[in-house]
């Protein structure tokens, strides 16, 4: 894969990407930018729950099930010192539907440990937990 970014003045920047999706990216006015874009950080943090949602439809699809509703609530801590990278990311799967519990850990199992290139090209722990009609799994993933 190969992207050119464009410098678009002062923090921003913007590209087209290979699927044809407009991307932009700004700082803060804070720090001297236009809050015209989304932070590559937040960006960051889209990209491995978006990676990890599409794996975890793809899964469970295969396993012959279909959540009725499926959202995610990411949590990213930040080390305190430069460059702040990820050291943390915590995902919660919030999903609705008749989805046998065990399926359900099996396809976060999966997405977290083997599928996400995302996540995997972090230096990030990942965790994750889960909930199906509102009810709170077991166990951290």
């Amino acid at each position: 894969m190969e992207l050119t970014i464009k410098w678009d003045g002062k923090m921003a920047f913007s590209n087209t990407t290979p699927s044809g999706h407009e991307i932009k990216m700004d700082a803060s006015e804070e720090v001297g930018g236009e809050n015209l874009g989304a932070r590559p950080t937040e960006l960051l943090l889209n990209a491995v729950a978006g990676c990890t949602g599409i794996d975890m439809i793809s899964i469970l699809k295969k396993m012959r099930i279909e959540p009725l509703h499926f959202q995610m609530d990411v949590k990213g801590e930040r080390a305190d010192d430069h460059p702040k990278r990820f050291t943390t990311i915590s995902i919660h799967y919030a999903l609705d539907g008749e989805l046998p519990e065990d399926k359900v850990i099996r396809a976060i199992q999966l997405s977290k440990d083997k599928y996400c290139s995302v996540s995997h090209s972090l230096n990030a722990t990942l965790t994750a937990s889960y909930s199906i009609n509102g009810v709170v799994g077991k166990e951290e993933l």
